[in-house]
């Protein structure tokens, strides 16, 4: 058996496989996330490692599996955060998550020093305050007391790796998302280190995505529960494992070009799919991951609140915001329902593709006496669609062929939501059967990798297409119109955002 842990923003997502990658059981450990005004978001790394732990016996239990029977762990988790760590491996301070825009100041320093466009060209992506390094700067910056104690930098998995092995690594995928990989030399840059003005030191080794962490610590197995009643455990190999965006595009069966584009709807929202180079954009709208895939690549374009902009407002919406019926919620904002040119614009926490914005916010535009809460929410599903569709149109521009899109994430499960993404991009979205899953699944397929087990190509058998959406044709042209209004609500807003009280 493998087990994966998939660390996202609400919860760590585990799930139980057998040694060719197939599901046996799953389940979800929720964690808080601390959202503040003037873009704070964090978490307690502590939590995480709770929620692995908990996590571990459920399965155990649950499917009555014996510890000896598990021969590897492998993680997946949320990327460009910063882990700050002592001398003995413990953290400072809360763990500073992608969502966080602080950084502004960094990053722009980090502009002057290196230019955008050599920035983007050297990193695959743009200097911005969402990635690790313009966090890692911003804490030496603003939190002296802290900086002090500061010895090593990691991300969400590397600390879970840390802790089930005592080795701290990174690997290829999350290290291309902290703006500070240099993509064409796979290693840490020195001229970006040299700008930020941080020692290499603090960078933790860089491994290869299926590379073996290490074994895992008596003092690990012991907390998991794979240990024996006399305190043994077998030796359990520890797969590094890889940042959520590729590692979802693995648990989507795409691990090759020839194996189209996906979009995962979970709280941030992305289109990707593999390819064999970087994909570089003129406007520097979209950026490249690497893969887990050795020698290839996933180029991406995430919008920071895709489906947390479903979440709020249904949790606003709701009388009981601690349980929102979100379901039914986006039901409801289904099928022919016109929104009579009401829009939303989803930037919750700033945006990244494709305005790349820490400034903008959300906001209702168009909003009338006649309008109701079905139109509020399905003004919500509709400003994912153009949103992603600005970053396809960025996506064709610099020659991919996008023709169709397999859906995964909590949102995947939404008929409203698909049909909805179907008809604003006039191309098929399809489900798949493994959507919530999909990133632990692609750790699960990313683990078998590395233990010597399986190859990637034995994610297409996986995870299989289960319902396919096809785009009304009327509708289609009626976004197509209204996607344009809908970018211009946001050029009209910018200056407005820009000069808002932080």
């Amino acid at each position: 058996m493998i087990i994966a842990h998939d660390l996202g923003t609400t919860g760590n997502k585990a799930s139980l496989h057998h040694d060719d990658g197939r599901l046996v059981a799953s389940t979800t450990v929720g964690y808080p996330a601390h959202f503040a005004a003037g873009g704070v978001a964090e978490q307690n790394p502590q939590d995480w490692w709770d929620a692995v732990v908990s996590a571990t016996r459920e399965l155990l239990a649950r499917t009555e599996t014996a510890p000896s029977d598990v021969q590897g762990l492998v993680v997946s988790g949320q990327m460009m955060g910063a882990v700050l760590l002592d001398g003995d491996g413990a953290p400072v301070r809360p763990a500073i998550i992608w969502a966080d825009t602080r950084a502004s100041a960094q990053q722009r320093e980090l502009e002057q020093e290196l230019g955008a466009e050599h920035a983007y060209l050297l990193l695959g992506h743009r200097l911005n305050p969402t990635y690790s390094i313009e966090k890692v700067m911003w804490v030496r910056d603003n939190e002296p007391d802290v900086w002090s104690r500061v010895r090593r930098f990691c991300i969400a998995k590397d600390y879970i790796v840390l802790r089930l092995t005592g080795r701290l690594a990174t690997d290829r995928s999350d290290a291309s998302g902290t703006n500070a990989y240099d993509q064409q030399t796979g290693d840490w840059s020195d001229e970006v280190l040299a700008a930020a003005r941080l020692d290499r030191s603090l960078f933790p080794e860089i491994l290869d995505s299926t590379a073996i962490a290490g074994p895992l610590t008596d003092a690990a197995a012991s907390a998991l529960g794979l240990h024996d009643a006399h305190g043994r455990h077998r030796s359990v190999r520890v797969v590094m494992g890889g940042g959520d965006g590729p590692m979802a595009a693995v648990g989507s069966g795409i691990v090759a070009p020839e194996d189209g584009a996906y979009v995962s709807l979970g709280t941030s929202s992305w289109i990707s799919f593999a390819s064999k180079a970087p994909l570089i954009d003129k406007g520097m709208r979209t950026f490249t991951f690497d893969n887990v895939v050795p020698n290839s690549f996933v180029p991406t374009a995430t919008m920071q609140a895709g489906g947390a902009s479903i979440q709020w407002i249904s949790e606003a919406l709701s009388p009981d915001p601690q349980h929102p019926d979100t379901a039914r919620l986006t039901a409801e904002a289904g099928g022919d329902l016109d929104t009579e040119d009401l829009y939303f614009l989803p930037y919750l926490l700033g945006e990244r593709s494709p305005i790349w914005d820490p400034n903008a916010r959300g906001a209702f535009v168009g909003i009338g006496r006649h309008h109701s809460r079905q139109h509020l929410v399905r003004a919500v599903l509709e400003s994912l669609g153009y949103n992603l569709l600005s970053s396809i149109h960025a996506f064709r521009e610099s020659g991919a062929m996008i023709d169709r899109i397999d859906a995964v994430g909590g949102g995947a499960q939404s008929d409203a939501l698909l049909q909805v993404l179907a008809d604003v991009w006039g191309i098929p979205v399809r489900r798949r059967t493994i959507v919530e899953e999909a990133n632990s699944l692609g750790a699960a397929v990313t683990g078998a990798v590395g233990l010597g087990l399986a190859d990637f190509s034995a994610a297409r058998e996986l995870s299989e297409v289960t319902a396919e959406f096809t785009p009304d044709a009327s509708r289609h042209s009626i976004h197509a119109a209204r996607h344009s209004r809908f970018t211009s609500a946001y050029d009209a807003l910018a200056p407005w955002f820009a000069g808002a009280p932080r």
